[in-house]
């Protein structure tokens, strides 16, 4: 599976991982890193917002 984001987009974690991450609720993020799959096969991000970074599968995120 490919890179569906690329580095400098806006992002939002989905609804479904927004609600086991309240702290998330709202960010808007930025990929800053382009990281290889997940076990499952998913392609990873490194995303970075003002409340600070983090590493997310590509499921968990949508455009923003």
């Amino acid at each position: 599976m490919s890179h569906q984001f690329k580095l400098g987009q806006r992002v939002r974690q989905s609804r479904a991982s927004e609600a086991s991450d309240r702290n998330a609720r709202g960010d808007t993020y930025e990929v800053i890193r382009l990281m290889p799959e997940d076990r499952d096969g998913n392609p990873c991000y490194r995303i970075k917002s003002a409340s600070g970074e983090r590493a997310v599968s590509q499921a968990e995120l949508v455009l923003a």
